[in-house]
C-alpha cells in the first residue's frame, strides 16, 4: 500500500501575482481589520488539526476540523469577491471614457470570475 503525497505544492496551482497592481486601497481596506482576525483565527484551527494529527486522533474529528477551517476561509474569499465586485468592479464603472470603461469592467468581471472559478476547483 503506497502512502499518499501529503505535500502541499500543487503543479497546477495558479500563479498568485504579489505585485501591487494598483497603489489606490483596495476594497477591503475598510473592513482589513476583521479579515486579519478571522484569518488569524483559521490559522489557529490549522494549527490544531496539525496537532491533531500529531496526536494520533480519529480521523473523522479531523476531518470535522478541516471542514470548518474550509469552510471560514470560503466565508473570508465570499467576502473578499464581493469587497471586489462592490469597490473595483463599481470603481471601473465610474470611468468617464466609455471605451475605457467598458475594457475596465470587463477586465474586473472577468478577475471576479477567474476569482470564483478557482474558488470553486
Amino acid at each position: 500500500m503506497s502512502t499518499p503525497d501529503l505535500s502541499m505544492s500543487q503543479p497546477d496551482a495558479p500563479t498568485i501575482n504579489v505585485e501591487p497592481e494598483h497603489p489606490a486601497p483596495h476594497g477591503y481596506t475598510s473592513n482589513k481589520d476583521a479579515y486579519l482576525k478571522r484569518l488569524k483565527r483559521i490559522e489557529g484551527q490549522v494549527r490544531g488539526i496539525a496537532r491533531m494529527v500529531e496526536d494520533d486522533k480519529y480521523c473523522i474529528d479531523i476531518l470535522t476540523q478541516v471542514a470548518a477551517a474550509t469552510k471560514a476561509l470560503h466565508a473570508v474569499s465570499l467576502g473578499l469577491v464581493e469587497e471586489h465586485i462592490g469597490h473595483c468592479v463599481v470603481g471601473a464603472a465610474s470611468e468617464p471614457n466609455p471605451e475605457a470603461r467598458a475594457e475596465q469592467i470587463d477586465a474586473k468581471v472577468k478577475e471576479a470570475t477567474d476569482a470564483i472559478g478557482r474558488l470553486l476547483r
